[in-house]
C-alpha cells in the first residue's frame, strides 16, 4: 500500500561527478499528484530522478518523506542478450516484493497480468522484449514499474518515441497510480505529459547559481 505522502526538497544540490546540474532545488511531490520535471536538456530531470531513486547523491539541501520503496521506469534499457519476454520483465517487477529466487505468488502472478492487461501488452507478452517497438517497449517498461507497486513511482519521459495511442495509455496509468495515492513524478519534454500534469516544476541551468560554486 502506498505510505508516502510527501516528498520534500528544499534548497537541494544534485552533481554528476564535478559537475553541478542542479542548484538550489526546492519542490514538493505529493502523494495523490502527477508531478512533471520540465527544463532544457541539461537541467537535471533525470538526475533528479536518479537521486529520488538513490542512483546519485544528494550533494546539499535538505530531503524529507523519502520512503525505501520508489519504482523507478528509465527512458531506455540496454539490449539484452538473455531470451527475456515481456511477461518476464514485468514479472520482475515483483522481485521488489520478495525475494529473486522464492517461487511466485498467486497474487505475483495476478499483478503481473493486470499490468499486461493496463498497458495493453498481454498479447505481447511471449515477444522478446528486444523486439518490440519503441511505443511497445515504453508500455512494457512502464508495467514493470506499475507491478513493483510502490509509494513512488519515477518515470523519464514517459512519452518519448512513443505513438499517440502508447502516449494515452500510459498517461492514463500514471493518473490512476496518483489517484490510488501514489507520489508519481516524471520528467518530460512533450508538451502533452506535461499538460496532462498536476503540477509543473520547471528546472533552469544552475551553472550561474552560487550554490554551484
Amino acid at each position: 500500500m502506498p505510505a508516502a505522502e510527501a516528498i520534500e526538497l528544499t534548497d537541494v544540490t544534485l552533481h554528476r561527478g564535478a559537475h553541478c546540474v542542479v542548484a538550489g532545488l526546492h519542490a514538493t511531490f505529493r502523494a495523490g499528484s502527477v508531478t512533471a520535471l520540465t527544463g532544457p536538456n541539461g537541467s537535471g530531470k533525470s538526475t533528479v530522478l536518479d537521486a529520488i531513486a538513490g542512483l546519485v547523491a544528494w550533494s546539499g539541501g535538505r530531503v524529507a518523506g523519502l520512503p525505501a520503496d520508489v519504482a523507478y521506469v528509465p527512458q531506455s534499457v540496454p539490449p539484452t542478450a538473455l531470451p527475456l519476454t515481456v511477461r518476464d520483465a514485468v514479472a520482475m517487477g515483483r522481485w521488489a516484493a520478495r525475494p529473486w529466487w522464492r517461487p511466485s505468488t498467486r497474487r505475483d502472478r495476478s499483478v503481473v497480468e493486470a499490468q499486461l492487461e493496463r498497458l495493453a501488452v498481454a498479447d505481447l507478452a511471449h515477444r522478446s522484449f528486444d523486439e518490440l517497438s519503441g511505443g511497445q517497449r515504453q508500455r512494457a517498461l512502464v508495467a514493470v514499474g506499475l507491478a513493483q507497486e510502490a509509494s513512488v513511482l519515477l518515470v523519464d519521459e514517459p512519452t518519448a518515441g512513443v505513438d499517440a495511442a502508447s502516449a494515452v495509455l500510459v498517461l492514463t496509468a500514471l493518473a490512476a497510480e496518483a489517484r490510488a495515492g501514489v507520489v508519481v513524478v516524471h520528467a518530460a519534454h512533450d508538451p502533452v505529459a506535461v499538460a496532462a500534469a498536476d503540477v509543473v516544476v520547471a528546472l533552469g541551468q544552475p551553472s550561474a547559481s552560487p550554490a554551484c560554486s
